[in-house]
């Protein structure tokens, strides 16, 4: 079995990283569990546990999809929450072509239905997860943060592909290893 996910990797700017450094130094008496800096990337399908007889036609469905799709740039936006404002759950920057991420996640989960795999339960949002929050403290100081830092510096990115990762869960913290990259067309 291998906990597999299949993502698009970002690798951000210094610009990026200095401001979520900083936004992590502002948050650090909060129980947030932040994403690693290295394995910063876009879920397009999470597999879970996965026997490795499946891998052939999750890799085969993954390499149809890319081949459909033509490269394109992206951009994150503001700061974001999912869950209420009572009781967040996750912070995480919103993206830029909005409507290109979702049509790729609509193709990816289409053409796996098709495949076999269950769809997620739910709504496609494309968006880049930072900081899974386990307890607030301090949820005044934690909305005031997260207003002053809103606004995301990113340099835009170009997207070239799609990557079958597994996730090793380890008590520091899960390593992403690649199965396989699947290029979109040119």
């Amino acid at each position: 079995m291998k906990r597999l996910f299949a993502a698009i990797k970002i690798h951000p700017s210094r610009e990026f990283l200095s401001f979520y450094r900083e936004l992590r130094s502002v948050l650090e008496f909060e129980s947030i569990k932040w994403v690693e800096e290295n394995n910063l990337h876009l879920t397009l399908k999470f597999f879970g546990e996965t026997e490795e007889k499946y891998l052939p036609l999750i890799q085969k469905t993954l390499e149809k999809c890319a081949g459909e799709m033509g490269s394109f740039e992206l951009c994150l936006t503001d700061l974001g929450l999912f869950g209420s404002t009572y009781a967040p759950r996750v912070i995480h920057c919103g993206l830029e072509p909005h409507e290109t991420m979702l049509e790729l996640m609509k193709q990816l989960k289409e053409d796996l239905a098709l495949a076999g795999f269950e769809a997620d339960r739910q709504n496609l949002v494309p968006h880049l997860t930072l900081g899974r929050i386990k307890v607030l403290k301090d949820k005044h100081f934690f909305k005031q943060t997260l207003t002053r830092y809103r606004t995301v510096p990113f340099t835009p990115e170009k997207i070239r592909e799609i990557i079958l990762f597994e996730s090793i869960l380890r008590r520091e913290g899960p390593q992403y290893s690649v199965v396989q990259s699947f290029p979109f067309k040119k």
